[in-house]
């Protein structure tokens, strides 16, 4: 393809080939299968973004984390090995790395995230200093590089950092994780379920240092400690950045295409640009809180597939029935046999947004009865707005069944459901495979919920 135009022949063309671009490109071909497809992606192999941690521990490669292109190549998508490095929104055309000239119908960003290295942070750019890219190449020499070191520091305690320094713990590993926010996973879960995370942590063997900002990473060349704000050094080897990701649009801004204060591609329910023949999916794109409407950064793999599935499906004839109504935000991660999930707003989040809500909690087993062999307790809170009785948000803790129920939580969420739909609600059980029916975390939850709004509030 080197030095060719290509005229009519790719109508739709994805630009990245992460789990985005990839769902993109499978849905439309699906949903238009007359239409042909080209992905762009620049990385000669694609590793699972949700899989990235456990290549640390638990895979001990990265080569066992990797998306085939027969994903693509199967259902009839056409893949190119190449950087595209400007769009001509007027014309259709994209120019490569290579000089090749594609032409377009209709064109999707899916060109991801990038790790936050922030600038004011002294010492970030040392040797042995590492983020969590989605990038294989630059994984493996950091894989290559933990090898001769045992100290290390992770500096941010939201998902990637507990998930990598919990797996190079189980790597034999000296961690550290250090966190400026109250708790672990402070952004996400509620101090009460939050604790815990820290708990389990501490009990496997990770130091967890909370409520504390790092003022700077010592070294001359290479890495040698951290220094905290408030006076304490760590001593370390290697020290890991896991402070966020940050919208990879630099290509859709230098084409003309609009950025949100944020830094996000601005898009439409159904994924479209400013311009309706350029759609973005993904890290890359604008996210709206599904409740608050406002504008947010969460980034999750899971919300850039269904966001795929939306622009793949409405690429030619728009669907009212098929769009994106914003990021209910569905987080579930696992430490060892213990699971933490959560959906929608916590409660600190939705006092803070002016909501009226009411709590309830229920802890119970995920099989029954609990004495059974492999039982874990299974806590469920809700937040439900007291007026209408809406569903607002929910977080889970208990063992691996955790990650599905916060998925039935957050569909709840999304199809806006009232506590009485829960206790209402028909379920399956069984005792191998869910808590008891006399005793569903998620219902008792709910009745606690019942139970605190008054039965006039109810009927507002």
């Amino acid at each position: 393809m080197k030095g060719d135009i290509i005229m009519g022949k790719e109508n739709v063309l994805v630009i990245g080939g992460s789990a985005a671009g990839i769902v993109t490109a499978v849905t439309g071909k699906s949903s238009y299968s007359e239409k042909d497809f080209l992905v762009i992606r620049k990385e000669k192999h694609v590793v699972l973004p949700c899989g990235i941690p456990y290549i640390f521990g638990s895979l001990k490669s990265s080569d066992k984390d990797i998306i085939a292109d027969s994903v693509l190549t199967n259902a009839g998508v056409d893949l190119k090995i190449d950087e595209v490095v400007s769009i001509d929104q007027e014309n259709k055309l994209c120019k490569t790395a290579d000089g090749t000239k594609i032409n377009f119908e209709k064109l999707v960003l899916a060109t991801g995230s990038l790790p936050v290295v922030p600038k004011w942070l002294k010492g970030a750019d040392l040797e042995n200093v590492f983020t969590i890219p989605k990038n294989k190449v630059y994984l493996d020499e950091m894989m290559a590089r933990l090898r001769h070191f045992q100290k290390v520091v992770t500096i941010g305690g939201g998902f990637i950092g507990v998930e990598v320094s919990d797996e190079l713990n189980k790597a034999g590993k000296d961690v550290t994780i250090v966190e400026i926010l109250p708790h672990m996973l402070g952004l996400i879960l509620d101090e009460e379920i939050a604790t815990r995370v820290e708990e389990i942590l501490r009990s496997r063997g990770v130091d967890v240092k909370t409520g504390v900002g790092v003022k700077e990473i010592l070294g001359d060349k290479e890495v040698a400690g951290v220094l905290l704000e408030n006076g304490e050094t760590i001593e370390a080897d290697l020290v890991i950045l896991a402070m966020g990701y940050r919208p990879n649009t630099g290509l859709a801004e230098k084409s003309g295409i609009k950025i949100n204060e944020l830094g996000f591609i601005k898009v439409d329910e159904y994924m479209r640009t400013n311009n309706p023949d350029i759609f973005a999916v993904g890290d890359c794109a604008e996210k709206r809180d599904f409740i608050t409407r406002k504008l947010i950064g969460i980034m999750l793999a899971s919300t850039a597939c269904t966001e795929a599935r939306v622009a793949g499906m409405n690429l030619y004839n728009l669907s009212a029935l098929k769009t994106f109504g914003g990021t209910i935000a569905i987080f579930s991660t696992a430490i060892g046999e213990n699971a933490f999930g959560a959906a929608g707003l916590t409660e600190k989040l939705a006092c803070k947004e002016g909501f009226d809500i009411v709590t309830g909690t229920f802890e119970g087993f995920d099989k029954h009865p609990g004495t059974l062999p492999g039982t874990h307790r299974q806590l469920v809170k809700l937040m439900v707005e007291r007026r209408s009785g809406v569903m607002l948000g929910g977080e889970v803790a208990g063992g691996p069944s955790a990650g599905e129920l916060i998925n039935l939580i957050g569909l709840a969420i999304q199809n806006r459901m009232t506590v009485d739909s829960i206790l209402t609600a028909q379920i399956g059980t069984h005792p191998l495979l869910t808590a008891s029916p006399a005793a569903y975390p998620l219902i008792k939850a709910a009745e606690v919920v019942s139970r605190k709004i008054k039965p006039v509030e109810k009927l507002l």
